[in-house]
């Protein structure tokens, strides 16, 4: 059995600051936004029981926001361009380098990835498998 994400909740410390960086990211992770409010950006496909292969991500303010850098959300795309391009738009919008695009042998052959650190903090990795 695969380990399937289903839905990841991520904290912020401002949910206007993250906006225009998650707008600009999760359509490259083929993700559109379904919700945007004062409360919570959403992003996804939620699951029903007749399609039960999707994820979900919801973003919320946390008044007690801290930093913790041991937060590492990684998600997988299916081309390499697409990796290089969650970094430029990821960047442009108020993201940070972590990792520029490229191969990490240490994992495997084709492990391309990049890293990123969001407004607050939060560290986000794209990756694709293919050779």
């Amino acid at each position: 059995m695969t380990l399937q994400i289903d839905h990841i909740s991520l904290s912020v410390a401002n949910l206007n600051n993250a906006e225009k960086f998650y707008d600009a990211i999760m359509p490259i992770l083929g993700a559109k936004k379904v919700e945007g409010s004062a409360e919570a950006l959403k992003y996804g496909v939620r699951n029903t029981p007749d399609a039960h292969h999707n994820s979900y991500l919801t973003i919320f303010e946390a008044q007690d926001f801290t930093r913790n850098h041991a937060n590492h959300w990684c998600f997988q795309v299916d081309k390499r361009d697409r990796v290089n391009s969650f970094h430029v738009q990821g960047i442009a919008n108020g993201g940070y380098d972590a990792g520029q695009p490229g191969l990490r042998a240490e994992y495997h052959e084709g492990y391309y990835a990049a890293f990123l650190i969001d407004p607050s903090g939060n560290k986000i990795e794209v990756v694709c498998h293919s050779l």
